[in-house]
């Protein structure tokens, strides 16, 4: 139950904060005012892409280590073959993170959906 209030509590802090931005961008949309706040919200989206799959990837990763050394444990003359599965999985699930960290990035510096979501909402250029 503490799980379910702790979500519900951080989730109406992240509305308000989401709230707050838009509030306080600029109102004249002949200049643009609005821009801010998508921005704002690329950069949010960006921040909270990369720490979910960082920290999915994490979790990933310790099973990985765990399952290896689970098995160099129970038959320590594959140690050498395990190792090297366990590196290439190591590599395949840190790439994943790194795929997250270049779609933040683009989202962040060259973002492809800026020009049309402000086209769709009316805004200025």
């Amino acid at each position: 139950m503490k799980k379910v209030s702790l979500v519900s509590v951080l989730t109406g802090l992240l509305v308000l904060g989401l709230a707050g931005l838009a509030m306080a961008a600029d109102g004249d949309v002949a200049k643009g005012g609005h821009v801010g706040f998508l921005m704002a919200a690329s950069v949010l989206a960006a921040g909270l892409g990369v720490g979910i799959a960082a920290s999915g990837c994490g979790v990933g990763m310790g099973h990985c280590s765990k399952g290896c050394l689970d098995g160099t444990a129970r038959n320590p003359e594959l140690a050498g073959k395990l190792t090297v599965t366990m590196f290439i999985g190591l590599a395949l699930i840190e790439s994943l993170t790194i795929y997250a960290l270049v779609v933040a990035l683009i989202a962040l510096y060259a973002n492809p959906m800026l020009p049309k979501l402000m086209e769709i909402f009316g805004m200025g250029a």
